[in-house]
């Protein structure tokens, strides 16, 4: 059995600096192994074996290896389930301690309370630290103590609450001569994790001030590159703190600070209510008359509708795993209401297509679109992808980069006409929401 050691377990949360567990881990008075598990629990549920995410995860893996080489130390990666991984550290180290970051979602919530479990029958304790949010679970309620389920006075509160010590950095640099020092154990190859490598062109992982600053006049308008600061999957994956996001965003712009804000607001809305993953959040709209057509659905998926807007977002999705924000709602909307399919089926489609793929967000920006969610957009507000397009992409300059054969014999004719789908929804879903 070697040294005494303390292990922290990274999970979305995958950098070495102003992360809260790493940082008590280092201040615990035991050397320090960081360990990630490819956790087969999920990884089995993923069919695309050119998972561009099993990419993205294994690069920043690599990098933080490389860093962690450099003071000595190195990064312990598992290939297996949680389980049978803390049975494998227990016999290479003895281990006195774990420390995780919180993660909210119920597979995790599942996964940390076994796991704590299994440690505290060896009486290894687990210690878990906020990390990925500012404020978390119930932190920001109502004066009653119920949750907010309305975004508006949530921020508002969210905002009263903000002080210097929630955004505060953890200088883990400062303790970096408590990583345990041993030579790293080698990853596990691509071939032995079952996936495929992939292309590495991901979004940048620092955020640019400019685009931070401009980013309520820039956002909306797909075609510019620096419109939006495209950092959803370094939060989603935690390769850039929240808190550094906060900080900027405080200084620089209140309409980004806002979309910190709905991120948070979701993750509160899933912690409270957790039916939201497979049912609406208003009960009404599970009543309503879905046509769910699977010709039209795949038609969506491939980016076919004859609606250029729409066809653009899908095919960028397809090819790059990342959608503008302002086209994820309209192709949203488009999946909801122009063909009435259930919004289970987009948002499973998202889930599985999106390289920022978060299960709060993505449920909760399908629920808004589809009218079901929480502070959701009303039923009746139907975008109209042609009005859409003149509003933000009047050059087409987005959808012609996607959409080349945009005037060509190639390009489909529309799935549905505007104003018919327009008045079949509105009558379905008054028909399914009625009292």
């Amino acid at each position: 059995m070697s040294d005494k050691i303390c292990l922290c377990w990274m999970r979305r949360d995958l950098r070495l600096e102003d992360n809260a567990a790493l940082y008590h881990a280092l201040k615990s008075g035991f050397p320090v192994v960081p360990v990630f598990i490819f956790d087969t629990n999920i990884l089995d549920d993923l069919e695309d074996k050119r998972d561009r995410r099993i990419t993205f995860i294994y690069t920043t893996l690599e990098n933080m290896q490389a860093q962690l080489i450099k003071k000595g130390s190195g990064l312990d990666v598992f290939y297996g389930t949680p389980q049978q991984a803390f049975d494998h550290y227990l016999t290479r180290y003895d281990v006195q301690a774990v420390f995780a970051n919180q993660d909210y979602e119920p597979y995790a919530i599942a996964r940390d309370a076994a796991i704590s479990k299994h440690l505290q029958e060896k009486n290894i304790a687990l210690h878990f630290y906020k990390d990925q949010v500012i404020f978390e679970q119930s932190e920001v309620m109502k004066d009653n103590g119920e949750p907010y389920t309305v975004f508006t006075p949530y921020s508002r509160k969210w905002k009263s609450l903000l002080t210097n010590f929630a955004l505060k950095n953890y200088p883990c640099d400062k303790y970096a001569s408590s990583f345990f020092q041993q030579a790293p154990p080698a990853l596990p190859s691509y071939q032995q994790l079952g996936f495929i490598e992939t292309d590495k062109h991901f979004p940048g992982s620092k955020p640019a001030d400019a685009i931070i600053q401009h980013y309520d006049k820039t956002r909306d308008y797909p075609a510019l590159d620096q419109g939006t600061s495209r950092l959803g999957v370094h939060l989603r994956f935690g390769t850039i703190s929240i808190r550094t996001l906060a900080r900027k965003a405080l200084q620089l712009n209140e309409t980004y600070l806002n979309e910190l804000i709905w991120r948070e607001f979701y993750q509160m809305i899933l912690w409270h209510f957790p039916k939201v993953v497979t049912e609406s959040f208003k009960a009404q709209y599970d009543n309503i008359s879905w046509r769910n057509n699977t010709a039209e659905f795949e038609k969506w998926c491939k980016g076919e509708t004859g609606y250029p807007i729409v066809d653009a977002g899908m095919r960028q999705l397809n090819t790059t795993g990342f959608m503008h924000n302002r086209v994820r709602m309209i192709t949203a909307s488009f999946l909801t209401k122009h063909l009435l399919i259930d919004w289970r089926w987009g948002e499973a489609y998202f889930g599985v297509k999106l390289l920022d793929y978060d299960l709060a967000a993505n449920n909760g920006g399908w629920q808004w679109a589809a009218g079901s969610g929480c502070d959701a957009a009303p039923y009746f507000r139907i975008f109209n992808p042609y009005l859409q397009t003149t509003r933000f992409d009047k050059e087409l300059k987005y959808i012609r980069h996607w959409v080349p054969e945009l005037d060509t014999l190639q390009y489909p004719p529309p799935i549905v006409i505007h104003e018919a789908a327009r008045k079949r929804a509105l009558a379905v879903y008054e028909a399914g929401i009625k009292p």
